[in-house]
């Protein structure tokens, strides 16, 4: 039986972590001599002035310290949240046709110009919690922008759901990945997850009745399509017609879209839907629970076709193992889930945190070795870990006033 004294003093870790977090983003990253953020730091903490800087990394350095802001008050926060604000309207907006640039180079010149649907999603993400913070009109205006054009050039009127990615000036391409590992396939549950949290977080400051509408669908969407409706895992990938072109299973997306579609339902204020939600909220987190060792941290990735278990365990998918099995706990009442988002947690202060040089390692290993991969970069961002750490606060807190 958990106390509220242990819930406490899960709340007050994760607090100093989040002040630990957000810490290391303004001493290590700030880019003094060309703008924004440093676009890449390796494991030591070594930086890569010239190297590219993204926008999904940007948008959702927006996101934390905006989001931060909100919960914290914390002037320093929001200063940091105006900083990537400007350099997001100066830098990444294309000005001729309209939308976010992919990546630009380390003066702030464009780089990657494609349209690619999932980075105006976390534009929207950021810039609707920035205009929490200050009510900037600026930022809603351009909100509102980006969500009209994802409807307008991605949306698929024939089958519902959105095209993966566009040419700069929003023209059908070839070559529609997020990244290399990913399949070239029109849809994706990636993109439409976070098209949803974007969405989401937009209709917060702007309760549009036509955006409704395309919240509402894209649940209907998760249900109907993505969640597979025998074994509770997510497909990954899709043709136009929602035909399924992949069998990997992503353990930390199962448990991400866990509270992220549920919250989604809250926002727009559905109740009924909400209910249908809360069950498939528990199922997904059973699914996502099939990929936890014993050490309690969440595997990465299962082929299921080649019966091959990918056996790292990234940071990102730890982060959402604490939200998502604290979510269902809420639900359901059953301790097994909180016992899982500590034990998540606990893995990753042993295993993911760099004690030495601050903020979380992309991942380790089997054998817990580190994988030498990015500590700030195009993907490696403070959102996930950023976001579990608010989010847990804020729901601990309500427990708590109960």
């Amino acid at each position: 039986m958990f106390s509220l004294q242990q819930l406490d003093q899960y709340k007050k870790e994760l607090q100093n972590e989040l002040s630990e977090l957000l810490n290391f983003w303004q001493k290590n990253t700030i880019d003094n001599e060309f703008g924004g953020f440093y676009g890449k730091l390796d494991n030591s903490n070594k930086v890569f002035p010239h190297a590219p800087k993204g926008s999904v990394l940007n948008s959702r350095i927006l996101w934390t310290f905006s989001a931060a802001y909100n919960l914290t008050g914390n002037m320093d926060y929001l200063n940091t949240a105006e900083r990537a604000f400007v350099y997001i309207i100066d830098h990444f907006i294309d000005k001729k046709y309209g939308g976010v640039y992919w990546s630009v180079d380390y003066k702030g010149d464009p780089l990657d110009t494609k349209k690619q649907i999932y980075a105006l999603s976390f534009a929207i993400y950021g810039l609707s919690e920035f205009y929490q913070c200050n009510k900037n009109e600026q930022a809603k205006k351009l909100a509102i922008e980006l969500y009209n054009l994802i409807v307008e050039h991605s949306y698929d009127t024939i089958n519902g759901g959105y095209i993966e990615a566009l040419s700069a000036d929003w023209m059908e391409i070839n070559d529609l990945r997020l990244s290399k590992k990913d399949a070239n396939e029109k849809k994706s549950m990636n993109t439409h997850l976070h098209v949803l949290e974007g969405f989401s977080n937009l209709y917060r400051i702007w309760p549009n009745e036509g955006l409704n509408k395309k919240i509402t669908e894209l649940i209907h969407i998760f249900l109907d399509h993505i969640i597979d409706k025998k074994s509770n895992h997510l497909i990954l990938f899709f043709d136009e017609e929602w035909n399924v072109k992949s069998d990997i299973i992503s353990y930390g997306h199962d448990i991400e879209a866990a509270w992220l579609i549920q919250e989604a339902t809250e926002v727009i204020g559905d109740k009924e839907l909400l209910e249908k939600i809360k069950i498939k909220s528990v199922k997904l987190a059973n699914a996502a629970a099939e990929g936890l060792d014993k050490d309690g941290g969440l595997w990465y990735e299962y082929n299921a076709n080649e019966n091959h278990l990918i056996k790292e365990k990234h940071s990102w998918p730890q982060a959402e193992s604490m939200i998502g099995f604290f979510n269902a706990w809420q639900i359901n009442g059953d301790e097994r889930y909180l016992e899982k988002s500590v034990n998540s947690w606990r893995f990753t202060q042993q295993h993911i945190l760099d004690k030495v040089n601050g903020e979380w390692f992309w991942g380790v290993t089997e054998n817990y070795s580190l994988m030498e991969e990015d500590k700030v970069g195009i993907w490696k961002c403070p959102y996930h870990n950023s976001r579990a750490c608010i989010e847990l606060i804020r729901r601990i807190s309500k427990v708590k006033d109960k």
